[in-house]
């Protein structure tokens, strides 16, 4: 496994801890608590909330009816050191779909509110945009395989890459290098991941630990094009919102493709928009962020 330290912090987390931590603890009807991944930049990573909240909905749905949309708002930074507490409200529950609205929360503020739709599996019509010529994964580097090779060139660069890694899921990014150079880069990215170890999961669960990694690699493509050697350690980035859509099922056991790329930066925010492929071409999930991107203050 492997392993580093970032301002006192040791990173180290696996798929087992990353299943430990989505999965939340039952206090009341409704009503959850989540522990927290303790990220080395000391907020909680949203992506764990968009996990964690879609695991809380989920155990007040019947288990007919499986996740198509998510919509949620990051309204505070969350503190690694406290649980959150996380509330599920019953909007719905149809004849095909079934709603839910959860607030997390921690010392009785709102730190994230979310909106799920379920439905039952239907027949119906069938088409997609289809997936963009990549490289295989099998001929890429991982990420931090790619850190490793850089640090006797690009010390700073290998600070950034080993500072977001985690081990409980794989990414090998098709391009190689762009953190190489502190120059403005593309505005689209093509990422492939998977679990890092090999589990038996069920859908919902699938669809837990797919949010979870959604928020990765999502808003980079936002400000690559204004990155210059002088501001690239100044900027500010913070996710705004996050929807989801879960078109078709997938095997997270195998390679996805996370195709990322930015419509839109404006007034201090940025979009990212991802589209998520399976290795036999098929679309399972859209993804669209909006996140706050500035240059820090001096």
């Amino acid at each position: 496994m492997f392993s580093f330290v970032v301002e006192k912090y040791t990173y180290m987390f696996n798929t087992d801890a990353l299943l430990d931590i989505v999965q939340l603890e039952q206090l009341d009807i409704g009503l959850f608590r989540g522990q927290n991944y303790m990220t080395p930049w000391k907020r909680v990573f949203g992506g764990q909330v968009l996990g964690q909240a879609l695991n809380a909905a989920y155990q007040t749905v019947p288990e007919d009816r499986l996740a198509h949309s998510i919509h949620g708002y990051f309204i505070l930074s969350g503190d690694v050191d406290k649980p959150i507490i996380y509330q599920v409200e019953n909007l719905r529950d149809g004849g095909s779909f079934t709603t839910r609205r959860v607030t997390a929360s921690q010392g009785g503020k709102a730190i994230f509110i979310m909106s799920a739709s379920f439905q039952l599996e239907q027949d119906g019509f069938d088409h997609q945009i289809p997936m963009p010529e990549v490289i295989n994964p099998e001929n890429l580097l991982a990420d931090y395989e790619i850190a490793e090779r850089l640090k006797e060139r690009s010390p700073e660069v290998v600070n950034i890459i080993k500072y977001r890694h985690q081990s409980a899921i794989e990414f090998r990014p098709e391009d190689q290098f762009q953190f190489e150079e502190v120059l403005p880069g593309s505005m689209e990215r093509k990422v492939w991941m998977k679990l890092a170890e090999e589990k038996d999961l069920t859908i919902p669960l699938q669809h837990q630990l797919l949010a979870y990694a959604s928020d990765y690699n999502l808003l980079v493509t936002a400000f690559f094009p204004y990155r210059t050697p002088e501001n690239s350690k100044n900027f500010f980035i913070a996710s705004l919102d996050h929807a989801m859509w879960f078109h078709r099922n997938f095997d997270f056991n195998d390679w996805l493709l996370y195709n990322v790329s930015s419509p839109s930066a404006s007034n201090s925010r940025g979009m990212g928009h991802g589209k998520i492929y399976n290795r036999q071409g098929e679309l399972i999930c859209s993804v669209m962020q909006e996140g706050l991107i500035r240059i820090k203050r001096s």
